[in-house]
């Protein structure tokens, strides 16, 4: 149920991509899981709130993870000598095979759903595996946990492995069927949400079946786009008949038209295929951590918040190794850094500012009205001790600056999501 009530502390959050607000010793007030903004002093008609003071605690917006995959959380840090394709088909692939198994899958997702409660994080937008009672069990696990996310049962009919592949376009299309009816009327804060691996993993007849469903039940969808070279050569082989990358979902029309639409990477998009992502209104989830250790290149950032696309972070567990989104703030901010020195002097890197709003309200824009303090958002917010790390000369701008490079799980104290308390 959630509730109204009060937090006092140190309060830190984006206005907009350039300004951030902060407020030393204030009360930011929830009601019925809404903020109403941030006051030197308690208003009077909300004197009788329950206050839970937090005083000296940074007090932000929780962070938003736009694509992250959840069985990949048990080998993070292994194969990172390898590029994207062979990651997938020595690393991922036989991993993903796992969960057919309900068990393995039980103790695995576990361990991730516990690791994200405990995380900065308090919403995602996050890829199962093809198997349906798995996903299902992930989607439990979550819902319990408190935290509000998207979850997609992964659709792949072709190039996958012997033992990771649907049979068919039909069965495929089948067992989302049969995952979605399961599911119905079933969670208040866990979402379905349609995920198509990638173009190289669906066939054409698989793609028209899902925007089918698509438009059946309303779906978000959630896919992968221009990360790699090799990947984007590969889908110009599959797909002819396509200017960009973008062309293969856009022509089914899953690519913005019909929904919110998440496409993580985007390192190499051209100016076709970003003046698509931008007419379709589709989020860019950027995953820095993975581009680099997957030698996929460094995404164009400061280009897309130029042309005013929607853009977020994203962890990519287990392209990336870091569930924190603290540190893939810092990892947006030191690649915009190599992008500007190496590739193009004219895209200054990242500010603080500008990075911290993508893991906030830049993502957030996806779920709604989420990611920021100001009246009228949804109130979702994380309380950090920065005690180990914080200095008395310090600014509040400077101790949140510290907080990105330098904090650890066990730093976040108290997370709120949607006005209710998960810890």
């Amino acid at each position: 149920m959630k509730k109204s009530f009060i937090i006092k502390g140190d309060i830190c959050y984006s206005k907009n991509s350039n300004e951030l607000i902060t407020v030393k010793d204030s009360y930011l007030i929830c009601k019925d899981g809404i903020s109403m903004g941030i006051f030197k002093q308690i208003p009077e008609e909300y004197n009788n709130l329950e206050v839970y003071d937090f005083s000296n605690k940074l007090i932000t917006p929780g962070l938003i993870d736009l694509h992250v995959h959840a069985p990949q959380y048990t080998f993070r840090g292994l194969g990172m000598d390898l590029e994207l394709l062979d990651w997938l088909n020595t690393y991922t692939f036989p991993e993903e095979y796992k969960y057919s198994n309900l068990k393995y899958s039980q103790k695995s997702y576990e361990k991730f759903v516990n690791d994200l409660k405990f995380s900065a994080t308090t919403r995602a937008s996050i890829f199962s595996t093809l198997h349906v009672s798995s996903t299902v069990l992930l989607m439990d696990l979550l819902e319990k946990s408190g935290l509000i996310t998207y979850v997609g049962k992964v659709n792949m009919d072709r190039n996958g492995i012997e033992t990771l592949q649907e049979e068919s376009s039909e069965e495929s299309e089948l067992r989302t069927v049969e995952w979605l009816e399961k599911i119905k009327d079933r969670y208040q804060r866990t979402f379905p949400i349609l995920t198509p691996r990638f173009t190289p993993s669906c066939t054409d007849d698989l793609m028209i079946r899902l925007s089918k469903i698509q438009k059946k039940y309303t779906l978000p969808v959630q896919s992968h786009l221009s990360e790699n070279k090799g990947e984007i050569a590969w889908v110009k082989q599959l797909c002819p008949d396509t200017r960009c990358y973008g062309d293969s979902y856009d022509k089914y029309h899953l690519f913005g038209e019909n929904s919110n639409t998440i496409m993580a990477h985007c390192v190499w998009s051209d100016e076709i295929e970003r003046k698509l992502l931008k007419n379709r209104g589709v989020f860019i989830a950027h995953c820095p951590n993975s581009n680099l250790n997957l030698a996929s290149g460094i995404a164009p950032i400061r280009k897309y918040l130029s042309e005013g696309q929607k853009i977020g972070l994203g962890s990519d567990i287990a392209g990336g190794i870091h569930l924190s989104l603290f540190k893939q703030i810092s990892d947006a901010i030191q690649v915009s850094k190599m992008y500007w020195r190496l590739v193009d002097d004219t895209c200054k890197p990242l500010t603080i500012e500008e990075a911290f709003y993508l893991a906030t309200l830049g993502g957030g824009e996806f779920f709604g009205k989420v990611g920021s303090f100001d009246k009228g958002f949804e109130f979702d917010a994380i309380v950090i001790d920065d005690s180990d790390y914080k200095h008395e000369n310090l600014n509040l701008n400077q101790r949140l600056e510290r907080t990105i490079y330098m904090s650890e799980a066990r730093h976040v104290t108290h997370k709120f999501v949607s006005g209710i308390k998960i810890f």
